[in-house]
């Protein structure tokens, strides 16, 4: 009985302190509300009635003018994601961001411009008597028109398997090409240097299907998967399988066996070829890849991957695609109809941009590039060398032994040799930017002592 009574005095006491403290409260809230009347600028949450147009204002605009201000210095743009470049700024050349062909396209945006409407790509399915049943049929039809434009890949008998990005598609290929039943995974191997992703996305979700067995050019085995990109990522240099078995399996990654970046000397003829609209066009955002698939069954189990992985591929990207390939295909087979030659604009800005590159190289001594042979292009007609999408980079002082960092130390970032399976001597340097950041970057080589 005495236990009861003291929980009940102390329930008691309890609620007497909290309807005090809640009074408390109460009479701070509302001293808090009636002195936000009389602050002057003080923002008001938008009341019903207030349209989006309605615009809140301050008495204070000496202090609100500079506060807007810094935000429009700091701002990011909505479709970029990038700040705006300026001579002090940190310039960004990791990545392989394509806006430098944001120039060609908004000159000739109008005619990749597509509409549409509500009710339109509702659907799952795409064309259900095909392999690839989330794949648009314009799509496909502008993809094969493309490469027998280019010439830079046999279409033929070929099954076309749609993917969010090559990215997805490597996976894709990854899953297809490796035997279910193994005891061990399967080996993924590429020649140094590498892909920077390969290792990463391979090993991602630590698969019992495969797994990165490194340097192409170290591996001793008859079971593996070989990884070819040609023009490689990051050295430019066109490239071919290291190694030849009866059990061994290669996936050829082709996003920059494009005119703007070098000869197309013959179609490539291969099991797997990955291509992707990023380099190809320039829509990075629009992610959408495909590729090219010899086998019937290999298809199949990569169209199931990515039916397992994201159900299809966005019929909206795909349309977006399918216009954009077809502007760019007008261009050459109607010239007269449409005056834009999307892989001379892309070529001319690349070669521009690697002489400039190699002036500058030349001129201060502090690091060395590839050097490329000149080829005989079919899609051009002319002998040419290869302006790469990425400068391979190497410090040659004592003293910048680290090339990425000892770059950074001049606001220009970019990714280190050793991500390549390189030495740290080397840095890849994205060609892509847009010109104002070119720009900076090339002054900015200029400047270094």
């Amino acid at each position: 009985m005495a236990l009861e009574a003291r929980k009940g005095a102390n329930l008691a006491n309890f609620g007497a302190g909290f309807a005090v403290l809640s009074a408390v409260l109460a009479v701070s809230i509302a001293i808090n509300i009636a002195l936000l009347g009389f602050l002057p600028g003080v923002y008001r949450p938008k009341q019903a009635g207030y349209g989006e147009s309605h615009t809140k204002t301050s008495t204070n605009t000496a202090v609100q003018q500079p506060l807007e201000r810094a935000k429009d210095e700091t701002s990011v743009s909505p479709t970029s994601g990038s700040l705006p470049t300026s001579q002090g700024s940190v310039i960004n050349l990791d990545h392989g961001d394509p806006t430098m062909f944001e120039s060609f396209w908004r000159a000739n945006g109008e005619e990749a411009t597509i509409v549409i409407p509500g009710w339109q790509t509702m659907s799952y399915f795409s064309d259900v008597s095909n392999l690839c049943w989330f794949l648009e049929p314009e799509f496909a039809k502008q993809i094969r028109r493309l490469h027998g434009l280019v010439g830079n890949a046999v279409v033929e008998d070929r099954h076309i398997v749609v993917g969010t990005g090559s990215t997805q598609l490597f996976q894709a290929a990854l899953y297809a090409l490796s035997p279910s039943d193994a005891l061990q995974p399967i080996p993924v191997i590429s020649a140094v240097p590498y892909y920077s992703s390969y290792p990463a996305v391979t090993d991602f979700l630590h698969s019992g299907l495969f797994r990165w067995a490194g340097d192409a050019n170290a591996f001793q085995g008859e079971n593996y998967i070989e990884l070819v990109c040609s023009p490689n990522n990051p050295d430019g240099f066109m490239k071919q399988a290291v190694l030849k078995s009866d059990t061994g399996k290669t996936i050829h990654d082709l996003a920059y066996y494009w005119p703007q970046y070098t000869a197309i000397s013959s179609p490539a003829n291969h099991d797997i070829m990955l291509f992707t609209a990023s380099k190809s066009t320039g829509h990075a955002g629009t992610r959408v890849g495909w590729a090219l698939v010899k086998d019937q069954e290999i298809a199949k189990r990569m169209t199931k991957y990515i039916e397992l992985n994201s159900l299809g591929v966005s019929k909206d990207s795909q349309l977006r695609a399918a216009k954009i390939l077809k502007v760019i295909s007008d261009g050459y087979e109607f010239p007269n109809s449409i005056d834009a030659k999307f892989f001379d604009f892309g070529r001319n800005h690349m070669r521009n941009r690697w002489e400039r590159l190699r002036e500058v190289v030349r001129e201060t001594g502090i690091f060395s590039l590839p050097e490329f042979p000149s080829e005989d292009c079919s899609f051009t007609g002319d002998r040419t060398s290869s302006f790469p999408a990425f400068a391979w980079v190497k410090c040659e002082w004592e003293n910048a032994q680290d090339c990425a960092a000892f770059l950074k130390s001049y606001n220009i970032l970019t990714r280190s040799g050793k991500h390549f399976g390189a030495g740290l001597n080397y840095a890849r340097v994205s060609m892509l930017d847009r010109d104002e950041t070119f720009d900076v970057f090339i002054q900015r080589l200029y400047s270094i002592k």
